[in-house]
C-alpha cells in the first residue's frame, strides 16, 4: 500500500508556490512504494509529538519513510514554526508569514528527545528569513537543551542557508552539533526554477565555512534527482561538494508533492542510484546514501555510527 498524506487541512499555500500550472502526478514505479503506518510504536511517536505540540518535517514534506522511521520511534523536529518565508517549487512545507518564534520549543525537543529514547536526533527548520539571524540563535538554544536532557545524544542539525544573514553561521556551530547538513538540493542550472530564493555557491560556502570554523565537525549535504539534471550535472555537484570538503553525501529521488509543484522528469533506476554511489565513494565522500528513498535524516543515527567509523579507519 502507498502511503497518502492528507495536506487538505494544511495552511493556503502562497501564490508564488502555486504559480506552476497543474502537472499530473506520475504513478510511483515499484521501488517507490512502501507501506502505510500503522504500527503500535508509530502511535506511540505521534502522541509524544503531538502532546508535546512539536512539528516535525516527517509530516510538513510528506515524507515517504514516516511509516517506518516513526515505527522506530525516529521523528526529525522542525523548529522554528510550520511557515516558511520561501516559496521552493518542490517543497511541501506552506509558505506565508511565520508566526512569532515559541521560546519554549527547545525544551519541548529535548523533553520529546528523553521520551523517545534518542540516541541521534535530527533538527531541521523552516527558512526564517524574516529573523534577523535566520534562527540561528533558536538553533543554538535547542541544541544546548538537548545536551543538557540527553547529554549521550548526538545531534544532527539540517539548517537553512543564512543568506544574508552575518554570524549566523557562527553562532551554531559554536553550539557544537555533531552533523551540520544544509541541502544544496538540486544542481547549479535548475535553481532559478526549484530554489529561486537561494544560491548554489552561497550554500557551498556555507558548507565549507563550517569546517573552517571546526574542523572536526561531520558536514552533510543532499540533492534530489529526477528533475530534469543530467549525469553530467550531477558528477559536478560532487565535485563542488568534495572542495567543498564535504564528508556525506546523499542522493534521492524527487516526489513531487502536488500537482502544483514542480513536475517528476523521470523516476531514476535503483540502477542509477547504485552507479552514483560507486562513484561517490570513488570521490572521497567518507558515507554515501543513493537510494530512490533517501532523503536527509533517514537512517540518520546508523549513518552517524558508519561515518565516524570511516573517519576512525582513515586516521588509523
Amino acid at each position: 500500500m502507498v502511503v497518502v498524506i492528507d495536506n487538505s487541512k494544511k495552511r493556503p499555500r502562497h501564490p508564488e508556490k502555486q504559480g506552476n500550472a497543474d502537472s499530473p502526478l506520475l504513478r510511483k514505479p515499484d521501488w517507490i512504494r512502501v507501506k502505510a503506518p500503522g504500527s503500535p510504536e508509530y502511535a506511540r511517536t505521534r502522541n509524544i509529538v503531538k502532546t508535546h505540540n512539536l512539528v516535525t518535517v516527517c509530516e510538513e514534506a510528506a515524507c515517504p519513510n514516516i511509516g517506518e522511521c516513526w515505527s522506530q520511534r525516529h521523528a526529525t523536529f522542525m523548529i522554528l514554526g510550520e511557515i516558511c518565508t520561501r516559496a521552493c517549487a518542490f517543497c511541501n512545507v506552506t509558505t506565508g508569514v511565520p508566526l512569532a518564534v515559541d521560546e519554549d520549543e527547545p525544551a519541548r525537543v529535548a523533553d520529546a528527545v528523553v521520551k523517545l529514547g534518542l540516541r541521534h536526533v535530527v533538527i531541521t527548520s523552516v527558512d526564517r528569513d524574516d529573523l534577523d539571524d535566520g534562527g540561528a540563535e533558536h538553533f543554538a538554544r535547542t541544541i544546548r537543551a538537548i545536551r543538557a536532557a540527553a547529554p549521550t545524544t548526538t545531534i544532527e542539525i539540517l539548517t537553512p542557508d543564512f543568506l544574508r544573514k552575518d554570524g549566523a553561521l557562527e553562532t551554531v556551530v559554536a553550539a557544537r552539533p555533531d552533523v551540520f547538513n544544509h541541502n544544496l538540493e538540486t544542481v547549479p542550472a535548475l535553481y532559478l526554477n526549484i530554489r529561486p530564493g537561494a544560491r548554489y555557491f552561497h550554500s557551498l560556502r556555507l558548507l565549507q565555512r563550517v569546517k573552517e570554523l571546526d574542523a572536526s565537525m561531520f558536514t552533510k549535504s543532499g540533492i534530489m534527482v529526477g528533475l530534469g539534471e543530467t549525469r553530467s550535472d550531477v558528477m559536478q555537484v560532487m565535485d563542488d561538494m568534495r572542495a567543498a570538503d564535504i564528508d556525506f553525501i546523499t542522493i534521492g529521488q524527487y516526489l513531487q508533492p502536488t500537482r502544483k509543484h514542480a513536475p517528476i522528469d523521470r523516476f531514476v533506476t535503483p540502477d542509477e542510484f547504485d552507479a552514483y554511489a560507486t562513484t561517490a565513494r570513488a570521490k572521497g565522500f567518507l558515507m554515501v546514501s543513493a537510494t530512490p528513498l533517501t532523503r536527509s535524516s533517514h537512517h540518520a543515527d546508523e549513518d552517524f555510527e558508519k561515518l565516524k567509523a570511516a573517519r576512525a579507519s582513515i586516521a588509523r
